[in-house]
């Protein structure tokens, strides 16, 4: 099982204090999240920020998860430094490649906590709401036999728009966890389109379903 290197839990440690204080953080279903052992984890993307949004949450939880990022990320040496510290695995967005699947199932099967963006990018819906999910959560899933954890997010697009240069401080970061689905019936159609589609449809019916609680009891006054 891989530990994130020395210089990231500086980083962590640095950072952490300044998330609590900065942002009003709400976590629900906590008790989803499992402790230890294999957890494919499917978030929302709203913002910038909900990578750290979504490892805040996970941390408090005490999992260190490795998300799937993208390989523009590591254009940038001081990001790359820490990507590279914490286990994240690059996707190049486009080429097709495998290595990222075998890589995120590799670390599913030592037991380690996996993060994914099945969108695959900010959503564009005008309500912020989850678009339609690209199938790799669905290959991730069937093929490391590993349930899936929707985890949502919102509040996050206020603290960190499209666009913006930096961060909004003191706002409200809600996120809540969903129990765990397993897919074990779909695991011998790895490689049926329909099946694949099905699955991330699944998927991301749970996420949606826990956006939407999130959103229609977000604090009016701070949706802007």
């Amino acid at each position: 099982m891989q530990k994130p290197d020395a210089w990231f839990d500086v980083a962590h440690l640095a950072l952490r204090p300044g998330m609590a204080f900065w942002f009003n953080w709400r976590f629900e279903g906590m008790e989803h999240i499992p402790r230890e052992g294999p957890v494919l984890i499917a978030g929302n993307h709203i913002s910038y920020f909900d990578p750290l949004a979504h490892a805040y949450m996970l941390v408090k939880a005490g999992r260190h998860a490795r998300f799937l990022a993208k390989k523009e990320l590591y254009g940038n040496r001081l990001l790359r430094r820490a990507l590279m510290g914490a286990g994240q695995i690059p996707v190049e967005r486009g080429s097709g490649s495998m290595a990222p699947v075998h890589a995120a199932v590799k670390a599913l099967q030592a037991g380690e906590a996996v993060m994914v963006y099945p969108e695959g990018t900010v959503t564009k819906d005008p309500d912020h709401l989850p678009m339609q999910g690209r199938t790799g959560i669905a290959r991730l899933t069937l093929a490391s036999e590993v349930p899936v954890l929707p985890l949502a997010v919102w509040g996050s697009q206020h603290v960190w728009q499209r666009g913006a240069r930096s961060p909004r401080f003191g706002r409200p970061i809600w996120l809540k966890a969903g129990a765990p689905r397993d897919f074990s019936e779909f695991e011998d159609r790895r490689d049926d389109p329909e099946a694949l589609r099905a699955v991330t449809d699944a998927i991301m019916a749970d996420l949606t379903q826990l956006v939407a609680d999130l959103r229609r009891r977000y604090p009016k006054e701070w949706e802007s």
